[in-house]
């Protein structure tokens, strides 16, 4: 492992680079890899943001959106890039498996494998990492990482502070999570100094639902939520037929998660949805109690403490069944 500071004089000449996040990529996800994008591009890269799949519409106003390439749409383009880059940044992701079949593509290029995350026990993959778990959000990093490592502070225009406010702002929970230090309030109070409009930033994420949307909101709350207070946690599950009936795309499902979490009381919530070929899990908790290890030990995931996400093959209703006869496991904890 080489240190992060090598980079400077690595990147002070035009390089090819390429740019990837996870699998379905969150705020955090784009907010970090369009900021860094941004930043690159000013010093004379030559940059390509490639994503493994589809992203939420209400992401697409970011700045230099119009620039992303979506795996899946262009395959043998992404392949291209992916093999002639010198520099790979994978950003808020720490295994490869988080990107799908580029992951062994990533795996395979010559080019150097840069690390720039928040997650735990990440995967030994690149050759430069700038990580930390005690950061609220990649886009976090991202800043750290311009400002700090590179000393280029200068270069976060308004393009760049609006991408990593937006990262900051939903991977905090809206700065409300245990995450959001004195530290990230001075950051993000730089980068609205920088351009960041915050409050149109807030409206453009959480004031943009679709009327289909809302109503799905609406149905889940009052038909599909469960609640079991001898062990302080709330289910939400979600069928295709489901998804389907709403007309849900990609990101109609963010954050429906918390709605379960905020019942008084509640100490741990899952939204458990039957995608196509998989059931998907989100986990979100407080306090110390651990939805990574539930996550990992069980459904092939993991994640930060109180937000975790897992999968499993089994049917939806294998998936909420198995979920429920775990909870008995962990009973002391959750009722602390």
């Amino acid at each position: 492992m080489l240190a992060i500071a090598a980079l400077k004089d690595l990147l002070s000449e035009p390089k090819q680079i390429v740019i990837t996040t996870h699998h379905k990529p969150d705020g955090d996800a784009m907010g970090s890899s369009l900021g860094l994008f941004n930043y690159l591009v000013q010093k004379g890269h030559h940059v390509r943001l490639i994503t493994p799949s589809d992203y939420p519409i209400f992401l697409h106003w970011l700045p230099n959106n119009l620039e992303v390439i979506v795996y899946p749409e262009k395959p043998e383009e992404s392949k291209e890039y992916i093999a002639n880059a010198d520099f790979i940044f994978c950003l808020d992701f720490n295994a490869l498996a988080r990107i799908y079949e580029m992951g062994e593509l990533v795996r395979q290029s010559k080019a150097k494998k840069v690390m720039i995350d928040h997650h735990l026990e990440p995967e030994d993959f690149d050759d430069y990492r700038h990580w930390s778990i005690n950061a609220c959000a990649t886009a976090q990093l991202v800043y750290d990482f311009i400002v700090t490592k590179m000393g280029e502070g200068h270069l976060i225009n308004k393009d760049v502070a609006t991408c990593l406010y937006t990262g900051i702002m939903t991977d905090s929970g809206s700065f409300r999570f245990p995450s959001t230090t004195a530290e990230v309030h001075h950051i993000v109070a730089d980068l609205i100094s920088r351009g960041a409009e915050n409050w149109r930033i807030h409206q453009l994420i959480y004031d943009n639902f679709s009327e289909s949307r809302l109503k799905f909101l609406g149905y889940c709350l009052l038909n599909k939520l469960e609640v079991f207070p001898e062990y302080k946690t709330a289910i939400i599950s979600v069928s295709k037929q489901e998804l389907e009936q709403f007309n849900i795309i990609t990101g109609d499902t963010e954050g429906l998660v918390n709605y379960a979490l905020s019942i008084n009381g509640i100490r741990l919530a899952a939204l458990i949805v039957e995608r196509k070929n998989e059931v998907k899990l989100s986990l979100r908790s407080t306090g110390d109690f651990p939805a990574n290890e539930i996550c990992k030990k069980y459904f092939q995931g993991g994640g930060h403490r109180n937000a975790a996400g897992g999968n499993s093959e089994k049917a939806l209703a294998e998936v909420i069944s198995q979920f429920k006869t775990i909870l008995s496991e962990y009973k002391n904890l959750l009722i602390l």
